[in-house]
């Protein structure tokens, strides 16, 4: 079923996020550090599984090289900086933290690899494996991020 991937990632980014409002500071500074080293760790076995599986090692290495020098062609990292300070520009009088907090984590759970790839399949073959990791990945990070930022994450 198309759109199943996309409703368990809001679901998880929702409870995730409304967790880390209700335990605040209780969550350590430690556990949130070891949280956001988990999902890096995470992220870096999924990379390596998806290129175990190509038979051609060259063919993972050309798009990496590819992707790498249309980036910076197109400067696509900084028109998301520019992208994300604008919306903070915009977002935040006064240097609000709800702003703060809906903009970082807007980007974070929107841009990425995990999701463009995850919705690319979960859309076009109702496959949402990729979305389901990314799902567990944004519980941890939202429920980080919100026990810092507060509940504008949830936004």
């Amino acid at each position: 079923m198309i759109g199943v991937g996309t409703a368990i990632n809001v679901v998880a980014v929702l409870a995730g996020a409304g967790l880390g409002t209700l335990v605040g500071g209780r969550l350590s500074e430690g556990m949130r550090e070891t949280a956001m080293h988990a999902i890096g760790l995470v992220t870096i076995l999924v990379g390596i599984q998806s290129f175990l599986r190509f038979d051609n090692p060259l063919v993972p290495l050309v798009s990496v090289i590819l992707g790498l020098v249309t980036g910076e062609l197109l400067r696509i990292d900084d028109a998301l900086k520019r992208f994300g300070d604008a919306l903070e520009r915009r977002f935040s009088k006064g240097g609000s933290p709800v702003s703060r907090a809906f903009v970082t984590t807007s980007l974070l759970f929107c841009v990425g690899p995990l999701t463009v790839l995850g919705s690319l399949e979960d859309g076009i073959s109702g496959d949402y494996h990729l979305l389901a990791l990314k799902s567990a990945l944004d519980f941890v990070a939202s429920l980080s991020f919100a026990s810092v930022l507060g509940w504008g994450v949830l936004l």
